[in-house]
């Protein structure tokens, strides 16, 4: 539990008046439950005739409030029935307890009332704490997390964390209060049999707690199992084409089907300790409830004792009051354990260290920087796992204004070198400057406002053509987007769109073409009119025609402007300012288009490749 405490210590603080309200109505619950019940003992003793005591009204300097409350309650009853009779003080008093019973719902219902804004509010802010930080987090953290399962916490776990711990937050609340208020009454009626329950408790507690002491963990594998089934679906859909290719369906099945499997079993055993709760507590309480029926009885019997007949049924009937609660919180905690082995697949995510942070003492850029920046690199050594080095020793100098075009074969470290300029990563040896200063003495956005990419995939967002332009461009205009969608020359096809710019574009992008989307890409960072523009392989997968729509648009966009540029298709950098050739990590080759031909070197051979 003290797990729990700490989790609730963290999100439900903006939560305190609805707590403070619900525990004050689950008191005024529990006080309502207490003097209803109280009601047993006169209705027993006027029915059967047991108690045939000549009451008179008492002061309360007379003795103890309790003996002053009970002895004027029996007076004023007494009166009644000499007055009025047995039978309509009977009804009388029903009367009363179903009044007192009306209080006592409403007040229980108050009290939930008031726990339902506290176990929605908590789910809503981890949930949106997760998604900040997934957004927060370095692209190198999704390199070794699947992105099913990082889906299947957002979802699946925080969902478990709903059904379970604030599912059962109302219950952890109000039953402890009834058990407290039935326990106090319980010792103020006898207190002898009460330390006699107290003794056997703890007993009862310890046999629960061996039961779910294994719960959390097998809970655990469960929801790491559920994060494998989601990515194992995200790859299947993201892949169909391939596994329909392949003729691979039923391998896949297979793998599936393994993996449900042993979802299903885990589950069984989750779900069958899980459903024990309850059956042990009743059979627990109900032996807990014969004991004391014994005990209590043999104290009766022997004449030696703080209670009698009347007072031991409404005993009874308080500890059967406790008893159901204290049953179902028994199976509260072990549904808590369920849901706090699911915030530990979430916490991986809450306390994922970013290693990309702003530096304590941020520098500003040079003002005039907004239309043209400098790029350099300074004998700069990265890799990705410590062990195999993708960039060495790289040093590379981008004036302001200039296009600068980085080519070599698949896997040279062309997009990770351009991945370390918006500090996408950082590196591990020399430095990155733009404008003359380290990047990693820039705040984070700082950096990146200055940057645009355009990829070899251009991703959209399942939006609207204006809202894909616009996107990250706060306040842009219909005026701006469609000046920016014309440079691009994608105004034409938009218009032919069924709502031109309203139009949504689908996932990812699905309902336009490639070209069109590279387009709307390209218009995108016009949009944003970057001092930096990062080109990736922007051409590389276009037909044609789309590749000579997109080079005019990409032409307009590089004008005037900073440019780095990854090129599969050479003959679209022929007129870059500054080539740069990469193998195996090095710059091996750098000059003009002319020179570098005229060299006869690794840029030569990919040019002639390229020509066959």
């Amino acid at each position: 539990m003290k797990e729990l405490f700490t989790f609730l210590k963290k999100y439900a603080s903006p939560y305190k008046k609805d707590i403070a309200l619900s525990i004050i109505f689950n008191f005024l619950t529990a006080f309502f439950t207490l003097f209803s019940f109280a009601f047993i003992i006169p209705i027993l003793q006027m029915l059967f005739g047991m108690d045939n005591t000549v009451y008179y009204h008492m002061d309360w300097a007379d003795g103890s409030t309790k003996d002053v409350v009970i002895n004027n309650f029996y007076f004023y009853m007494s009166r009644l029935i000499a007055v009025h009779g047995a039978s309509f003080t009977l009804a009388f008093l029903g009367v009363l307890l179903v009044v007192t019973c009306l209080v006592k719902v409403m007040t229980a219902y108050l009290s939930e009332y008031f726990t339902i804004p506290l176990q929605n509010g908590v789910v809503r802010d981890i949930r949106r704490e997760m998604y900040d930080k997934i957004v927060s987090l370095p692209i190198g953290f999704f390199t070794s997390e699947r992105k099913g399962d990082i889906m299947a916490r957002l979802s699946g776990d925080v969902q478990e964390v709903q059904n379970s711990v604030m599912a059962s937050l109302f219950s952890l609340v109000k039953y402890p209060i009834m058990i407290i208020s039935c326990l106090g009454m319980m010792l103020v009626i006898s207190w002898k049999l009460t330390i006699f329950v107290f003794i056997m408790l703890p007993f009862v507690g310890g046999i629960m707690g061996v039961v779910g002491k294994k719960l959390k963990a097998k809970s655990l594998a469960s929801q790491n199992k559920w994060g494998e089934i989601l990515s194992n679906t995200e790859e299947t859909i993201g892949g169909l084409r391939v596994i329909k290719a392949f003729n691979a369906e039923k391998m896949m099945e297979r793998r599936f089907g393994r993996e449900t499997q042993d979802f299903f079993r885990i589950n069984n055993s989750v779900n069958r300790r899980t459903a024990l709760a309850h059956p042990m507590s009743e059979f627990l309480g109900t032996m807990a409830v014969a004991i004391i029926l014994w005990f209590g009885g043999s104290l009766i019997l022997s004449n030696n004792s703080d209670i009698d007949a009347p007072s031991f049924i409404y005993y009874m009937v308080m500890f059967y009051s406790m008893i159901n609660p204290a049953k179902d919180l028994s199976k509260t905690s072990y549904t808590v354990r369920k849901g706090m082995a699911a915030k530990v697949r979430i916490d991986k995510i809450l306390n994922a260290v970013n290693p990309i942070a702003d530096p304590e003492r941020p520098r500003e850029l040079p003002r005039g920087a907004s239309r043209k920046s400098s790029v350099s690199l300074r004998h700069v050594t990265f890799s990705y796992n410590g062990e195999h080095d993708v960039l060495r020793d790289v040093t590379l100098d981008v004036e302001p204004g200039q296009t600068v075009a980085i080519v070599g074969q698949s896997g040279s470290g062309k997009s990770t070198l351009v991945d370390l300029i918006p500090r996408f990563w950082d590196v591990e040896r020399g430095e990155v400057l733009v404008d003359g200063i380290n990047v990693k003495d820039l705040r984070v956005k700082d950096l990146r406002s200055l940057m645009g990419n355009v990829n070899q995939e251009a991703i959209l967002f399942n939006d609207t053509i204006f809202n894909n332009i616009a996107f990250g461009v706060e306040g842009a205009t219909r005026k701006q987007v469609e000046e920016a969608a014309r440079i691009a020359n994608a105004h034409d096809f938009i218009m032919e769109t069924e709502q031109g710019y309203d139009t949504v574009v689908g996932d990812r992008g699905c309902r336009l073409s490639g070209g069109q989307r590279q387009r709307i890409s390209i218009a995108r960072a016009i949009l944003k009119n970057p001092a930096i523009l990062i080109l990736d392989e922007a051409t590389s997968a276009l037909d044609t025609e789309s590749e000579r729509l997109v080079q005019d648009a990409l032409e307009r966009l590089t004008r005037d402007r900073t440019t780095i540029v990854i090129a599969h298709r050479l003959s679209t950098i022929v007129n870059a300012d500054k080539i740069c050739v990469l193998h195996d990590g090095e710059i091996v080759e750098t000059g003009t288009h002319d020179a570098l031909i005229a060299a006869g070197g690794i840029y030569k051979r990919l040019v002639d490749m390229q020509q066959v």
